[in-house]
């Protein structure tokens, strides 16, 4: 069987079982990506193994890791045109304070842990900085599930979340360019934090001043989807220029690029387009993807102890700090807690941090599998628990009449919320 034939039986296993997996668990009153990432643990090294059966080549894993990667861009670029540049300034004072106090809360908790447990300094140094990082790619999924994304809360935990991950970013830099030893790690840093202004600088410039005049010039074209492939293209630059150029995330940059074209007028049209492309291939292979690559047949037993004392403080750390931040922001006390919640999630982002630690010799064998196990236990216990806190408003919300139900041929363009709905419920 030649190896495309082998990827396409490869994709259609996934997208079978993770939209199968995502219906069973919205039966079970849960988000669908729960399901989505608990049958990617299943197809995983973890029990079946799909990746390690005779038909398929070990190099369609990397594959299917990039059709992930794709997933994980092209939901952070939806999250960002659920946003407003107005609605982001009105929640500035709430994200940063959200988003710095749920990096500092739990990378104190981990070096301390560390230490506790007699790892070395910059060992323990290390695992804080592994406990504070986030990915809200679960969490802004959730709450598109649950229609409560353009909240208050919702809004504010985006912003939280560029905030992490520019703190983040910012201190495992300086933590590597003095466990380095390089004489340089001054002008290392300061290079760093020149880099992002200019990038969030250029980028914010290029967006609200050239990137609008170049979508209606594409919209007005008689080309196929022009305006679709315009919309990838400026997501995929974007992407590629806050790593490559502004040393942030990949999915930043998707994100800032959503923001920039939800000024546009073609706004519901990119939306439209997106969804369709995102939801029928590339986002469920993330989340089923995660789960394949985290293997718990080798964790080591002996760091039980260990590991549960990490998962706890992750948890608690983020939940605590996050949502302190929120509350000194100015959000009520249950809005607090629920923007907390939505930042406990590491994903994708806290294999990246194991990953880091293990090539650099800064964690063994038993560090590295419980930042595993604690990214896997984060990442599954994040859509449960914002249920859970929102299901109130989420239930409110579906006994709302939406536009189809009123007619399409009487309303206007359908909404944010709207959209998302028709889009999952597809």
């Amino acid at each position: 069987m030649s190896h495309f034939l082998q990827l396409a039986l490869l994709l259609s296993l996934i997208l079978l079982t993770a939209k199968a997996a995502g219906y069973v668990s919205v039966r079970f009153g849960q988000p669908s990506v729960l399901g989505e990432l608990l049958v990617g643990i299943l197809l995983g090294p973890s029990l079946l193994n799909i990746m390690g059966f005779s038909f398929v080549a070990h190099e369609l894993s990397e594959v299917v890791q990039l059709f992930g990667e794709l997933g994980v861009l092209l939901l952070m670029f939806l999250a960002g045109l659920e946003f407003q540049l107005d609605e982001m300034r009105e929640n500035m004072r709430v994200a940063a304070l959200a988003g710095t106090m749920g990096v500092v809360a739990p990378v104190l908790l981990g070096w301390g842990i560390g230490l506790l447990f007699g790892m070395t300094q910059p060992a323990s140094i290390f695992l804080g900085l592994a406990l504070g990082a986030t990915s809200v790619s679960i969490s802004a999924q959730t709450l598109m599930e649950l229609k409560v994304l353009r909240t208050r809360v919702g809004l504010s935990l985006l912003g939280a979340a560029v905030f992490d991950d520019i703190l983040i970013i910012l201190l495992l830099s300086v933590f590597l360019a003095f466990t380095s030893g390089g004489a340089s790690g001054g002008l290392e840093i300061l290079l760093i934090v020149v880099r992002m202004t200019l990038f969030v600088g250029f980028s914010f410039l290029f967006g609200m001043r050239v990137l609008p005049w170049i979508i209606r010039q594409v919209n007005r074209l008689q080309i196929s989807q022009g305006l679709l492939v315009a919309t990838l293209i400026t997501m995929l630059v974007y992407s590629v220029a806050a790593e490559y150029f502004g040393g942030l995330a990949a999915i930043t940059g998707a994100f800032m690029a959503g923001l920039m074209l939800a000024r546009t007028p073609e706004k519901d049209r990119i939306e439209s387009g997106m969804h369709v492309l995102a939801y029928g291939l590339f986002v469920p292979v993330f989340f089923v993807n995660i789960g394949l690559s985290i293997d718990l047949r080798g964790f080591p037993t002996q760091a039980l102890l260990f590991t549960a004392v990490v998962v706890l403080a992750a948890i608690l750390g983020k939940w605590l700090g996050a949502g302190w931040g929120a509350k000194m922001g100015g959000l009520s006390r249950r809005e607090s807690v629920q923007l907390g919640a939505g930042m406990i999630s590491r994903g994708e982002v806290g294999l990246i941090a194991a990953s880091i630690g293990m090539t650099n010799n800064l964690v063994g064998a038993n560090e590295f599998s419980a930042i595993v196990v604690m990214v896997l236990i984060t990442t599954l216990v994040t859509p449960p628990i914002l249920r859970a806190l929102f299901g109130r408003e989420a239930d409110r919300e579906k006994e709302m009449p939406t536009e189809a139900e009123q007619g399409w041929a009487s309303s206007a363009a359908p909404s944010k919320v709207e959209a998302v709905e028709l889009e999952l419920s597809s």
